[in-house]
């Protein structure tokens, strides 16, 4: 865990990313309960301040201490400083759960457990591409083709897609989004 969080403690400071609220979640947040919501991975917390403005109460999960320091203090803002590789969602506690840029597969079968009737799932994070695209080297962070359509199966699929698109660092990548309700 030390290494992981030293190592994503040094991106965040050389290489910030964009402070800008994801688009996937502007535009498919109003599916949701206005409720509690969880962040995954959530950085210095763009999606954490965008929740939260809509009147969420977030927790704002994060291996990286620096990260979790820019986020704003709030009574309704519940910093988590945890490695995601042994972290546990609790049962039924969110109405919107947002994973972007990051996957954990251990954590699909979570976050559907985690999510309360009506509660939604906003995804999206990188899939395989060839070429001249700036994806994650390691396997274990791509997905592949049609993955997450079928990681959450069971859930009433709102939208998904696949895509070229640009990353946080301005870089080409191909990426997958999907936006799902528990019923």
């Amino acid at each position: 865990m030390i290494e992981d969080k030293e190592r994503w403690n040094k991106r965040h400071v050389e290489k910030p990313m964009r402070h800008s609220v994801e688009p996937l979640l502007e535009k498919y947040m109003k599916e949701a309960n206005v409720g509690k919501a969880l962040d995954i991975a959530c950085g210095i917390g763009r999606n954490t301040h965008f929740m939260h403005e809509q009147g969420f109460e977030v927790d704002a999960v994060d291996i990286s201490d620096y990260a979790l320091s820019q986020i704003k203090e709030d009574e309704k803002i519940k910093k988590i400083e945890t490695d995601l590789d042994t972290y546990n969602l609790e049962l039924e506690n969110y109405d919107l759960i947002v994973n972007i840029n990051f996957l954990s597969r251990r954590l699909h079968p979570q976050i559907k457990d985690a999510l309360k009737p009506e509660g939604v799932l906003i995804y999206e994070t990188f899939i395989i591409a060839h070429g001249d695209f700036k994806n994650p080297s390691n396997p274990e962070f791509l997905l592949r083709k049609n993955e997450l359509l079928h990681a959450f199966i069971g859930l009433d699929i709102i939208y998904y897609e696949e895509r070229d698109d640009i990353n946080l660092r301005g870089e080409n990548t191909r990426v997958a989004s999907l936006v799902a309700r528990k019923s």
